[in-house]
């Protein structure tokens, strides 16, 4: 039951944030598959996301525990009792792969992969708690984009820098976008998200910049997907300058989680098309 308990915590809708990133950055890597990522993507199944959402849940149970979404595939409300198994599973879940990767991988991969976790870490966890520091909350969001810079070059490939920076300017939108729907509760508890701190209106500019910013990047490495990046962020931040409140966000929010999906798919497909063929890299 424990262990049903930690992978509804870790939240599975979302994993295509890290198993989607690091298949992709396989397949720009040039490999339609290659058995040396097995490892790797293991880690980014529940070990990553238990870090992530489990040590979240662990330092925002206040405002989960006023936040009406919470308590389903959006986040858990976890129990005090459920703090040290978290922490458990996040600490023998992780420890052994960055240690196995220390030993195998090199140097340059296995410090990308200890920065991913370390700023998953403190994200949420003191003393930097990144999520209350306005701006840093959305800026820390790059490392979602960071198995597209350490797959490539634990497979002994350079990776393409500007997939792997345009990610990252995706992800700080995103991430600023989605909290609007929490300016409420954040608020009333003293996180001063960039979201609080802007406004929703204000925010919907800042992902606009970002968005922007991530299309172009893209669409030096992908017409279709800087398309597509484009169409779907355009909706969403038109849904907030049209109705700028958190209620509006939150109803905005299944589109915003199907966004990578789709984003994913369109890139995934070509990659794959281009391997079979023979015609990539």
């Amino acid at each position: 039951m424990m262990l049903k308990r930690l992978i509804e915590i870790s939240r599975p809708v979302l994993w295509v944030n890290t198993i989607g990133t690091t298949i992709t950055g396989m397949w720009l890597a040039g490999f339609l598959w290659n058995w040396d990522i097995v490892p790797i993507l293991i880690w980014v199944t529940f070990p990553m996301n238990i870090l992530i959402y489990g040590i979240n849940d662990i330092f925002d149970q206040e405002t989960d525990n006023i936040n009406a979404r919470k308590g389903g595939y959006e986040g858990a409300h976890i129990f005090p009792n459920e703090v040290k198994p978290i922490w458990v599973a996040v600490i023998v879940t992780n420890v052994p792969f960055l240690a196995y990767f220390a030993l195998t991988l090199p140097l340059a991969a296995t410090l990308w992969m200890l920065t991913y976790a370390l700023f998953f870490t403190f994200y949420s966890a003191p003393p930097l708690r990144f999520k209350a520091r306005k701006y840093l909350d959305a800026l820390s969001n790059t490392d979602y984009a960071f198995p597209l810079a350490f797959v490539p070059l634990a497979l002994g490939v350079a990776p393409l820098w500007l997939a792997v920076t345009g990610l990252m300017a995706w992800s700080i939108a995103k991430h600023a976008y989605d909290a609007i729907q929490d300016i409420p509760q954040d608020s009333d508890t003293g996180i001063v998200t960039t979201a609080v701190h802007l406004g929703p209106k204000n925010t919907a500019i800042w992902a606009t910049f970002w968005w922007g910013v991530s299309t172009v990047l893209f669409a030096l490495v992908n017409i279709p997907v800087a398309i597509v990046n484009a169409a779907i962020a355009g909706l969403l931040v038109y849904g907030i300058f049209k109705t700028p409140t958190p209620e509006k966000a939150h109803d905005l929010y299944k589109y915003s989680i199907a966004f990578p999906y789709i984003a994913g798919a369109v890139a995934g497909v070509q990659l794959v098309t281009g391997l079979v063929l023979g015609i990539y890299p």
